[in-house]
């Protein structure tokens, strides 16, 4: 059985150690593993998650999504040697603590493309923390929101119900599939966060139309809803994907949704730039509607434009 993996992502300030801490206090959470990722030479953060034993490792001087990326993958395979040989406790699951400015997609495709890695663990999660009080900073902020499962606002007492509500509406429109928690000091129901991948619901809270990119949302950073009522061609549509990534590179921030291709359930497609997490299929779905419902997450991305080239690879398919 793989051990799962949530990470937890963030600018910086955001809250991601605070809440780390508090959900390592569930007693669900005790037998957990963490990886903390800092920049500085000093590690500071992995001590304020009030737990640190043989379970807690430290990634210091360094950013894991770039230069420590094979840092991550060796203490991932560190510990399980670890944990067999009897040296440190048995841990069920393991949290990893991404840097301020990371961005999640290499530290994504690292969990779900390293050579050995998948056949040990599998990504459980991604979590992002939002700063209530000073809201979206900066382009890996919105990076951040793109890649998330589960968004949480964090300092909600720090800030006016207006600018919550406000910046709430912000990050729903950037992503539409993850729901959204206002929590302080990190104190939040773990089942709230975990194995949000898997829920098929997602794409029910998605509304037809969205409203306009805000602003200051990271250079015209918005999302798109495909309904599409036929069938698709899953083949076809694993060659649009490909092209898609290809073609419009880091444009592309996040694709996920429910693809009706003739079964009694629905495909659910998940990826984060070009990590794409491998295809579930449901048993059923969710509701009523079975059209194939798609949300991608881009910058200048044109709804008409990835509709029509998606039917075309489609007819090809089917010719």
């Amino acid at each position: 059985m793989k051990t799962p993996v949530v990470l937890v992502t963030g600018f910086l300030g955001s809250g991601k150690t605070t809440l780390i801490s508090r959900l390592l206090q569930h007693p669900g959470l005790a037998d957990t593993a963490v990886i903390v990722n800092e920049l500085g030479e000093v590690g500071i953060d992995h001590h304020l998650l009030r737990r640190v034993d043989e379970r807690t490792v430290l990634l210091a001087n360094g950013c894991v999504c770039c230069t420590l990326r094979d840092d991550l993958a060796t203490e991932l395979r560190d510990l399980l040697d670890r944990r067999d040989a009897g040296e440190i406790p048995a841990f069920g699951r393991v949290v990893v603590e991404t840097t301020g400015i990371a961005d999640p997609t290499p530290i994504v495709n690292t969990l779900l493309a390293d050579p050995l890695v998948p056949h040990h663990y599998e990504l459980e999660t991604v979590v992002a923390t939002v700063d209530g009080q000073h809201g979206l900073q900066g382009d890996e902020a919105v990076k951040q929101v793109a890649a998330a499962d589960t968004l949480v606002l964090t300092k909600p007492d720090l800030a006016s119900d207006d600018d919550l509500d406000e910046l709430e509406q912000r990050v729903g429109t950037l992503n539409p599939t993850a729901p959204v928690l206002r929590v302080e000091q990190g104190d939040v129901d773990p089942g709230a966060l975990l194995a949000r991948h898997h829920d098929a619901h997602a794409l029910d809270r998605v509304p037809s139309g969205l409203p306009p990119a805000h602003p200051h949302d990271g250079d015209g950073v918005a999302a798109i809803v495909l309904d599409l009522d036929e069938a698709l061609d899953w083949t076809a549509f694993g060659v649009w994907l490909t092209m898609l990534l290809q073609a419009r590179g880091t444009d592309v921030l996040r694709v996920k949704g429910l693809l009706d291709v003739g079964g009694a359930g629905p495909l659910l497609v998940n990826c984060v730039q070009h990590a794409v997490h491998p295809p579930v299929h449901l048993d059923s779905w969710p509701d009523a509607d079975h059209r194939s419902r798609l949300v991608v997450i881009g910058r200048g991305l044109d709804r008409a434009v990835l509709e029509r080239s998606l039917r075309a690879f489609d007819r090809a398919a089917r010719a």
